[in-house]
């Protein structure tokens, strides 16, 4: 497939047309608050599985969309498939390693710890991010444009929220305290700060549909179209970067 050459930005189009200009670098904008906030929300504040308010829920998915929008801009490069390798390779020496030695140290402590749960769960979420942002790197570094990298981006970070897990968790989990289903999912906490409590299950079903219904309108968006003509690029088959 032959991607075209945008058409030459002028200075008049306006502030997409500023930030197309200097998109080379803009990637290092969003990168650094991804790092400071993941810094602080991994290693030095104390693991936390339960969200007290949309503020705090805001602040905890601050580094996914960060992270996101840093992929969607970073500029593609020849070295490309060094990167996805290295990503690979990241995983597989350090989080594959780093999530197993949680569970190990949960399964030691459960039952002296309350809280020997918070560490595994914190760093559960950390690899699904990771994972997605694996596919959105791997997609922008095949050629996917930034206005799509970050639709499919936007889109991920809904169904990840969405409290599909949480249901399946609910669905498919035999052993329970009770010794029966629960009627609500009380560990749900990104759904109780929304919802005012904790949600029963039809709740959470509710809940799960109408993110991925907004997860499907952001996929449906046409952003590339939008970009395109704020640059005032013609409309074409194959849409450039």
């Amino acid at each position: 497939m032959t991607i075209s050459a945008p058409a030459p930005v002028t200075p008049d189009q306006g502030w997409v047309g500023a930030l197309y200009r200097r998109r080379r670098w803009l990637w290092l904008v969003a990168a650094v608050p991804a790092v400071v906030t993941t810094l602080l929300i991994m290693v030095i504040l104390p693991p936390d599985q339960t969200l007290d308010n949309v503020g705090d829920w805001a602040f905890k998915l601050c580094p996914f969309l960060f992270a996101v929008l840093t992929v969607a801009l970073f500029p593609r490069t020849k070295l490309g498939p060094a990167l996805i390798v290295f990503a690979v390779f990241v995983y597989m020496s350090y989080l594959d390693t780093e999530l197993v030695m949680r569970v190990q140290a949960f399964a030691r402590d459960a039952a002296t710890d309350d809280d020997a749960f918070q560490p595994v769960y914190q760093f559960e979420l950390f690899v699904t991010t990771f994972i997605v942002l694996f596919a959105l790197l791997a997609y922008r570094l095949g050629g996917g444009r930034t206005a799509n990298v970050l639709k499919a981006g936007v889109a991920s970070i809904l169904v990840v929220i969405s409290g599909v897990n949480d249901l399946t968790f609910w669905a498919l989990n035999d052993v329970w305290a009770a010794g029966t289903k629960p009627t609500e999912l009380k560990w749900a906490s990104h759904m109780i700060v929304f919802l005012g409590g904790p949600p029963s299950v039809p709740a959470a079903v509710a809940f799960m549909a109408v993110h991925l219904v907004l997860a499907a309108i952001v996929v449906a968006l046409p952003v590339g179209r939008w970009v395109n003509r704020a640059l005032r690029v013609p409309a074409s088959p194959t849409e450039a970067s």
